[in-house]
C-alpha cells in the first residue's frame, strides 16, 4: 500500500524557513503528481502546490514567491520549501497525490508566530 509521510515542520518567527519533505512509499511515485495541501484551524484544507511527474509545478496565489516545490526521484520525496513565512502560513501540512487524494496521513504542524 502506498504511504506518504509528512515531515519537518515546527515552530519559527515571522519571516523564517522551513523545508517540509514528503516521503513517499511504492511505486506510484514517479508517475503520479504529488501535492502539499494545508488546513489551518476552523478552516478547510486548501492546496497549497503540486508537482506532476515531468516536473511541472504549480502554486495557490497565497504562496507564490514564497514556496518552491521539487521532487527528488531516486529518495521518493517531495520538498516544499517555505520562506518568508507569515503567521497566516500557519496549518497542518499534508502532502498526497492531486488531484485524486488518497487517505489522509497525521501531516506536520507548521506554526509561525513571533
Amino acid at each position: 500500500q502506498v504511504q506518504l509521510v509528512e515531515s519537518g515542520g515546527g515552530l519559527v518567527q515571522p519571516g523564517g524557513s522551513l523545508r517540509l519533505s514528503c516521503a513517499v512509499s511504492g511505486s506510484m511515485f514517479s508517475i503520479n503528481t504529488v501535492g502539499w495541501y494545508r488546513q489551518a484551524p476552523g478552516k478547510e484544507r486548501e492546496l497549497v502546490a503540486f508537482i506532476t511527474r515531468n516536473g511541472n509545478r504549480n502554486y495557490a496565489d497565497s504562496v507564490k514567491g514564497r514556496f518552491t516545490i521539487s521532487r527528488d526521484y531516486y529518495k521518493l520525496t517531495v520538498y516544499l520549501q517555505m520562506n518568508s513565512l507569515k503567521p497566516e502560513d500557519t496549518a497542518v501540512y499534508y502532502c498526497n497525490w492531486y488531484p485524486t487524494t488518497t487517505g489522509w496521513g497525521q501531516g506536520t504542524q507548521v506554526t509561525v508566530s513571533p
